[in-house]
């Protein structure tokens, strides 16, 4: 399948600009974020390649219609910039519906579940660039790219709220151009990527958990760790 250059989000057969790939724990299903020109998350058959279903904002059926630019707090009924589509362990799956500064979270079959705003007074690009998973076995925390605000936030996955951020607009260590992409490997360390001038990847060293002392840590160097950590 290749991509469309328009958009067309009920096509069976092509992408409208698609931004990410992820696959669900078994690696059976494969999530994408259709969301350049689509407004959508496909899910596709990882063995076939064959798209099975999608959905749009609140698991209902995604439009192309023109849309109102967003205003800060508001909750529109289709997405705007699906930015990933990531699927925890358990399968619950969330969207980083980055131009309108939200979260939302769905089923594996795409029913809706729940939704959270992250720094919602963001306009421009958005505030959710993109998420990553804790490394514990029940991924507890996400980490959410905001490369609107320059920052890495923290959010309690269950109830995503969130719980700290750390990072601030700069060209030195712990402080990010577009921190656009994330990831973390089996010991929690945390790697991020930053885009346009950015132009870096930064590893933050996981030191273990604690108390949460500030709500906006600024920018880590080298001898910290994110979230609270000891």
């Amino acid at each position: 399948m290749c991509s469309s250059d328009l958009p067309n989000s009920a096509s069976m057969e092509l992408f409208g600009g698609a931004t990410r790939i992820s696959f669900d724990a078994t690696g059976v299903t494969a999530y994408i974020a259709d969301g350049a020109r689509n407004r959508r998350v496909v899910v596709v058959d990882a063995s076939t390649g064959a798209i099975k279903s999608f959905f749009g904002a609140y698991g209902k059926a995604p439009s192309d219609a023109a849309t109102p630019a967003y205003a800060a707090g508001a909750s529109p009924e289709q997405f705007s910039g699906v930015a990933c589509a990531r699927a925890a362990r358990d399968g619950t799956v969330y969207v980083c519906d980055r131009n309108n500064d939200r979260i939302q979270a769905f089923k594996a079959d795409g029913s809706f579940l729940k939704e959270a705003k992250v720094a919602p007074a963001t306009l421009g690009e958005g505030s959710v660039w993109d998420i990553a998973f804790s490394a514990d076995p029940a991924q507890k925390y996400l980490y959410v790219a905001d490369g609107m605000n320059q920052k890495v936030r923290i959010l309690d996955r269950a109830s995503l709220t969130e719980l700290t951020a750390f990072g601030d607009g700069g060209r030195v260590p712990g402080t990010f151009y577009a921190v656009h992409s994330l990831a973390v490997d089996s010991k929690g360390n945390l790697y991020t990527g930053e885009t346009y001038e950015g132009k870096r990847v930064q590893k933050f060293a996981f030191k273990g958990v604690g108390p949460v002392t500030k709500a906006n840590q600024g920018p880590l160097w080298p001898a910290q760790a994110p979230g609270g950590a000891k």
